[in-house]
């Protein structure tokens, strides 16, 4: 935990922040939150909860195992 990760969720909506959390049904919470809209732009979101349900992919963007 505590390492930075891009999220894609359905309708394709893209969030980047700081892992904090997670359960067994992949709900997640991030801290210092951004989404990247499709035209460019991005807007922060602080602490959010991301539903696993609407999770297609994770990606660490930072090295994991340090």
């Amino acid at each position: 935990m505590e390492k930075r990760l891009f999220v894609q969720l359905n309708g394709n909506r893209k969030v980047i922040g700081i892992l904090r959390g997670y359960d067994v049904f992949m709900n997640i919470v991030l801290d210092d939150a951004v989404e990247e809209k499709a035209d460019g732009g991005k807007d922060r979101l602080g602490m959010v909860v991301i539903r696993g349900n609407s999770v297609v992919m994770l990606e660490a963007l930072e090295r994991i195992g340090d």
